[in-house]
């Protein structure tokens, strides 16, 4: 089974920076980190210029709002420059990951349906193209999920979105919490986060619009939040939701929000449980999970680009592909090759086996 980190491929050390640094810096290194971190919830893996513009604003240099416009600049000055895919994903993961940091820091809330509608708005206004950001999806959609062996949750029905959400709200702020334990409002608040994933209101950017909601919800009820899990294990908390909303009878499978509930404990309650992805599989238990590792079938949700698709191609074919070679074949510089590989090494899909000049790639 793979295993995604959320590992750093500019090798910038947010943690150590943000330990040398005042409260202030300490506060907007985290948002940072947050969310950078959520891009992993779509394979996707901001830039470079990203990194040092992020840098740049923690140390005070810039205000979040000349970050955001810097960020816009540099791509409106590299339009038609290349039609490279993966440039399309950094610009996504770049523009996305700055109007995180922007709406996690503004001091506002508001419980309803349409807060979710403004942040997927301001989330993904000129990002996404096929998808209008700020409304909710008009179609039924199903997704293959890698947990679920190639099964889809049910998600709601379309033309239902509004109705669905406004009950759930509804319930959610008529609950008396007053009474409840840590544990226990841990498990309530966790499934009424499931419901609103599995209504999941938008055809695209639905788990970020869920996550910034739940971050800036947590934050409305008091709780200090720990946004390390967010950073380090997004892909985790995406598997732990299909979990938590996927029954199968005739297989003996049902929702489970223990997955979840690891997750919003070590959120909440700075605890330290494993969250591992390999745990949320519908076959994994530790008595077969050998077995399972060697056997299973993996469809990850991974959004690969059509380099990268050919990329791993040829690996299959000729392990011992060189980059120069990838890049005569693909058709995109060695740089770009370099770039690529790095990307699928950093989530686990390759890695390299021997010394370089000897050595071979292997698809995990």
């Amino acid at each position: 089974m793979i295993e995604k980190n959320n590992a750093n491929p500019f090798e910038i050390d947010f943690d150590s920076y943000i330990l040398q640094s005042e409260p202030e810096k300490q506060e907007n290194g985290k948002l940072w980190q947050t969310a950078i971190g959520l891009q992993q919830v779509d394979g996707l893996t901001p830039s470079k210029y990203l990194y040092e513009t992020a840098k740049r604003n923690i140390d005070g240099e810039i205000t979040i709002e000349e970050a955001r416009q810097l960020i816009d600049s540099y791509y409106q000055t590299r339009q038609g420059r290349t039609e490279d895919e993966d440039e399309d994903d950094a610009e996504e993961a770049d523009k996305v990951s700055v109007r995180i940091r922007e709406i996690l820091a503004e001091k506002t809330f508001s419980f309803t349906p349409d807060l979710l509608l403004s942040i997927h708005k301001r989330l993904f206004t000129g990002v996404f193209y096929k998808v209008k950001a700020g409304r909710f999806r008009d179609y039924n959609i199903s997704k293959r999920e890698w947990v679920l062996d190639g099964e889809s949750v049910l998600y709601a029905n379309a033309d239902m979105i509004r109705q669905t959400l406004e009950y759930d709200f509804g319930q959610e702020k008529s609950f008396d919490y007053s009474k409840l334990s840590k544990e226990d409002t841990i498990k309530h608040l966790t499934r009424f986060i499931a419901n609103i994933w599995q209504i999941h209101p938008f055809g695209e950017g639905n788990t970020r619009t869920t996550a910034v909601f739940t971050i800036k919800y947590l934050n409305s009820l008091g709780f200090e939040v720990n946004n390390e899990p967010f950073e380090k294990n997004s892909w985790y908390f995406r598997n732990a939701l299909v979990r938590a909303n996927y029954t199968n009878m005739n297989k003996g499978i049902y929702m489970n929000t223990e997955y979840l509930e690891r997750f919003f404990r070590n959120l909440l309650l700075g605890e330290k449980n494993e969250l591992k992805n390999r745990y949320c599989h519908i076959k994994y238990n530790e008595k077969t999970v050998n077995e399972v590792t060697q056997n299973v079938t993996v469809n990850v949700t991974v959004k690969f680009t059509a380099n990268q698709k050919k990329i791993l191609e040829e690996i299959k074919k000729n392990p011992f592909v060189t980059q120069e070679k990838l890049a005569e074949i693909v058709g995109i510089t060695r740089k770009s090759i370099i770039e690529n590989m790095k990307k699928l090494q950093n989530q686990k899909i390759i890695k390299r086996v021997g010394a370089d000049k000897n050595g071979h790639w292997e698809i995990i």
